[in-house]
């Protein structure tokens, strides 16, 4: 009999990451667990970067990933911004790297197309379809949604090679 695949999506930012697990058996996926992990705005960058990380790697251990997804960055107007949000970006590829997981990045475009079905969805179509795939993730935060998402994104494309997955 085969075994669930369980997999860490992860939508990165410095304020708010958002995190979802769910196990996938064959078509059916199954809801792990999701929430958010934040950082005092107060705190400088170091500290706040070593928070997520804390929490992420905690979350890592406890509800033991065999792969991790995470989304890409789009680019942002404001360069501050966009580099901090390059460095939380950073913490979510490293910290289920530093696990040993495989670790696929997907841009945002493609997870809206393969949860929605439209590659310009908004966070509540997301969050629509997160619930319709996933019934019993409950009331699914915005943050935990795209993150579900990006774990959903994952499961559609994770069989097919580096290279086919980049190209569709």
């Amino acid at each position: 009999m085969a075994h669930p695949i369980r997999i860490l999506g992860i939508d990165p930012g410095l304020r708010i990451t958002g995190w979802g697990v769910i196990d996938v058996l064959g078509s059916s996926y199954i809801h792990v667990g999701h929430g958010i992990l934040t950082s005092c705005e107060k705190d400088p960058l170091s500290t706040r970067l070593n928070s997520l990380y804390i929490q992420l790697t905690d979350i890592i251990r406890h509800l033991a990933p065999h792969e991790a997804a995470v989304e890409e960055i789009f680019v942002n107007k404001n360069p501050i911004s966009a580099l901090k949000l390059g460095a939380a970006r950073g913490i979510a590829l490293l910290a289920p790297a530093h696990a040993g997981l495989i670790v696929a990045e997907y841009a945002p475009n493609k997870i809206k197309k393969s949860v929605v079905g439209a590659g310009h969805a908004d966070k509540d179509q997301i969050a629509l379809m997160v619930n319709h795939f996933l019934p019993k993730s409950g009331g699914v935060t915005k943050d935990a949604a795209d993150a579900l998402a990006v774990a959903l994104c994952h499961a559609h494309y994770r069989t097919l090679p580096t290279t086919l997955r980049a190209a569709l």
